[in-house]
Formats: C-alpha cells, structure tokens, sequence
C-alpha cells in the first residue's frame, strides 16, 4: 500500500475536500489521462486496484503516472467510547482529489489500448471520471 514513510505530526487535522482544483488539471506526462469529475477521498487500496489493472491490460507497455498521493491521515475513535478525550488514532491515509484533477497518465503506448486500460481503472475508482487526450 503506498503511505508516507515520514510524517510531522501523527495526526492532522482533516483538510475540506470541496470545490474544484487548480493544479493538476492538465496533461503532463503522457497521450492520455483519466480526470475526476467530483470530490472524494481516494484510499491506497483503489489507487492500487486501478494500478493493477491499468498494468495488466497494457501488458506493462508504455509508462502510467499516478497523479495523486494519500498523504492524509484519517483517524477514527473505537465504537462505544464517551464523547471527549482527544482525537482517535489513525486508522489510514488517503488522497484528497477535487473536480478536474488528473489522476492517471499513460504515454508510450497506442491510444486504443491506453483509453481501454484507463476505462477499466475508472470502474475501481469511488469517483466519475472522464477521459482526456492530448491534443
């Protein structure tokens, strides 16, 4: 599973994942990408299942670029304890992804084959997704 390997603090407060993103809208690396269409907390695991099988369908050919990283922590408290004393513990990170930000790239291959691989990540995803293509 990815997660920092360092943080500060163990626990952070949680940022507001709302509105739509600035960075992070645009084609960087590769021909084509896969492009949120709403708010939501991407966890490893998805980030991970969309990993496999955008590489099992591309038969490894050609680069993938994640775009996203869970470097958020979100704690929950145990069931059936009193309100107060503090904040629980972390339970797992995940990665804050608001409306139009990139979440995959694939380059090096053929368009087809990248569309289909990205297709099939999008169906792993919590989120709507759309595809985009360099001009």
């Amino acid at each position: 599973m990815i997660a920092p390997k360092k943080t500060k603090f163990r626990t952070t407060y949680l940022r507001y994942n709302r509105g739509v993103a600035n960075k992070g809208t645009d084609l960087f690396y590769g021909e084509v990408g896969l492009v949120s269409l709403e708010n939501a907390f991407i966890t490893p695991n998805q980030i991970e299942a969309a990993r496999r099988v955008i590489a099992n369908t591309t038969k490894r050919a050609g680069k993938v670029w994640i775009r996203i990283f869970p470097d958020q922590v979100m704690t929950k408290k145990p069931a059936n304890v009193r309100m107060g004393s503090g904040k629980g513990p972390p339970e797992k990170y995940v990665a804050p992804v608001q409306a139009g930000k990139v979440v995959f790239e694939i380059g090096g291959i053929d368009k087809a084959l990248a569309s289909l691989a990205l297709t099939k990540a999008a169906k792993k995803l919590p989120i709507h997704t759309k595809l985009i293509e360099k001009e």
